[in-house]
């Protein structure tokens, strides 16, 4: 009988397991037995042609409904077309680590602009005690430049070394909740008419944000058993970063606006919204983990029993990419955040163990449903571009001559060149699409720098390999060892730096 621990641990292994049982199998096949290994290559390009077309049509699908979206008013249709907006109070949350003013202003500017009742909006910076001294000058900048922007600004310094949790932006987050749950119940509000947004520091929101946010909360029929997912873009210094960089944050971007016209398979990810009361049941965000954005979308899934969902906002909200002072820094930047990201895959020991606990509570098609998208996409990023790049090609190369002569041998190079051209449909548009998505170009930067925006994506198998599948593969390898990573924070600069203001020490949680 194994210990709860024990089954746990076992839990952490399947995962890395089967990605590496994977990788060792196809190298087996390719020289043991060639032309299975041929075989397999041709049905599992068959399998990713078919989730590229589906890629393609739901990324079409949501392209159609982001301009859609994007072309009406939602202040104006809000306090128009509906009565109960007046009850509802955004709380938006900021998580400070030691980012540079500027990022941080340009962040809660955007705010203000999408601000329609200044009466209705909270903001919350809440920092690291680590860093004590650059929370204190960034929340009084704040409050001195924004002061008059907001109902109110609160300032949360998370303690170090608190027990039971690891550092990093979930525990921040969770310190930060508590502490505006007393701030909620001290004013007397509804957690059902508080909607909360949690955005990372370098987060410039569109105008339109919290109207349409708004609107569709006060549309939802359940809108406290909903989390809302808006576009990210990570354009903020696109101009600026090197092509590697660019390349991978459009996939990103690419990717939500897929899971966001399916939305069967919704998770939160990066900035979102959702309502008080979900996060209170939920126990507010785990302090224990690094994928906090798409775990508290489980948390409250569980403690409602499945009875929870995402709905998509077709508007975005731009970031920073991981760009670096030097090239280097920046590949090495992208590394760490592909390799976090990639680190979700603690989601799936998480689902195994906790769908066990709730027994008949959730139906068992709802727990395979979750537990395979998670565990089917960790095993796809980790291994799609090296089976299809390198490990499918290997049997080719290593076929004996009585392989050779066999007519699957011959034909087999046409069919893989007909599929992966059929393939290449989706980086086609993403080359198409990533244009409009681009800020202004600085007048610094020549006119052929849109010719190698679109030229740029011919990196894409490069960077499929070396900064996406190897980075997960890292970390599904460590979570199988029980070598757990901590929190990374990427380092995100713009083009120039400011100097410092003079610092003034606060208090830890303050009002205007």
């Amino acid at each position: 009988m194994l210990t709860d621990y024990q089954r746990y641990r076992l839990y952490e292994i399947l995962p890395g397991l089967s990605v590496w049982v994977t990788l060792f199998a196809a190298l087996a096949l390719a020289f043991v037995r060639p032309l299975w290994m041929i075989y397999f290559i041709i049905l599992f390009d068959i399998y990713w042609v078919l989730k590229v077309l589906n890629f393609s049509f739901y990324l079409l699908v949501a392209w159609r409904r982001f301009h859609a979206v994007g072309r009406t008013d939602w202040k104006t249709a809000l306090k128009q077309e509906l009565r109960n907006w007046e009850d509802k109070r955004h709380v938006i949350f900021l998580t400070l680590y030691n980012e540079e003013w500027s990022v941080v202003r340009s962040s809660i500017e955007s705010i203000a602009r999408g601000v329609y009742d200044r009466s209705k909006f909270v903001i919350v910076v809440a920092g690291e005690e680590r860093t004590r001294a650059h929370f204190d000058e960034i929340c009084r900048l704040v409050r001195s430049e924004f002061g008059a922007s907001f109902a109110d600004i609160l300032c949360t310094l998370h303690p170090l070394n608190l027990e039971g949790e690891i550092p990093g932006k979930g525990s921040n987050l969770h310190y930060a909740e508590r502490e505006v749950k007393k701030y909620i119940d001290a004013k007397g509000w509804d957690y059902d008419q508080v909607v909360i947004t949690i955005f990372d520091i370098d987060t410039v929101v569109h105008e339109q944000y919290f109207g349409y946010l708004t609107y569709a909360y006060c549309t939802n029929p359940r809108p406290t058993r909903t989390s809302y997912q808006p576009i990210a873009l990570y354009n903020n210094n696109m101009w600026e970063s090197p092509a590697v960089l660019r390349v991978m944050a459009f996939g990103t971007t690419f990717w939500l606006f897929t899971t966001l016209a399916r939305q069967d398979a919704l998770v939160t990810f990066s900035s979102h919204s959702m309502s008080f009361r979900a996060l209170v049941d939920a126990g507010f965000h785990d302090r224990r983990i690094v994928s906090e954005d798409s775990r508290i979308f489980y948390q409250c899934y569980l403690a409602y029993n499945g009875d929870y969902a995402v709905v998509p906002l077709y508007i975005p909200v731009s970031m920073d990419t991981v760009r670096d002072d030097s090239w280097w820094k920046s590949l090495r930047n992208l590394y760490r955040q592909q390799r976090r990201w990639a680190w979700g895959v603690e989601h799936v020991p998480y689902l195994l163990w906790e769908f066990r606990r709730k027994g008949k509570l959730i139906p068992w098609w709802k727990k395979f449903k979750w537990i395979f998208i998670e565990w089917e996409g960790k095993w796809s990023w980790c291994l799609v571009a090296l089976l299809i790049t390198i490990l499918g090609r290997l049997p080719m190369w290593v076929a004996p001559e009585s392989v050779r002569q066999s007519a699957l041998y011959f034909n087999a190079p046409h069919i893989l060149e007909v599929l992966m051209t059929i393939a290449m449909l989706g980086m086609i548009l993403s080359a198409m699409f990533s244009l409009p998505l681009l800020p202004q170009k600085p007048e610094s930067h020549p006119r052929h720098m849109y010719l190698i925006m679109v030229t740029q994506w011919l990196l894409l198998p490069v960077t499929l390999i070396f900064v996406s599948a190897i980075p997960a593969i890292d970390a599904v390898t460590h979570l199988m060892f029980g070598r757990y990573l901590g929190f990374n924070v990427s380092q995100k600069k713009r083009g120039g730096n400011k100097n410092r203001p003079s610092l003034r020490p606060i208090t830890s949680l303050t009002t205007k």
